[in-house]
């Protein structure tokens, strides 16, 4: 469902809101689009320190392993 709402954005906001939309695209259609990814790609980012946090937190068992698996390797 869709819900009409008012915004008020700066003129170089909406000049670049402009360059952003796609052909046929209305500035609403644009401007949803824009949030959407904008949206997502918090989410990921949020995602992504999440994991980087959790490796970091065990680094050290990580690395041990590692390092345990190439001393079973034999000579290049």
């Amino acid at each position: 469902m869709k819900l009409k709402t008012s915004v008020t954005l700066s003129e170089d906001i909406l000049k670049r809101l402009a360059r952003a939309s796609r052909k046929g695209e209305s500035r609403s259609q644009t401007l949803e689009r824009l949030v959407r990814e904008g949206l997502a790609a918090r989410e990921r980012r949020a995602i992504d320190m999440e994991e980087l946090a959790r490796i970091n937190e065990n680094a050290d068992q990580l690395n041990a392993e590692a390092l345990d698996v190439l001393e079973y390797q034999g000579e290049l």
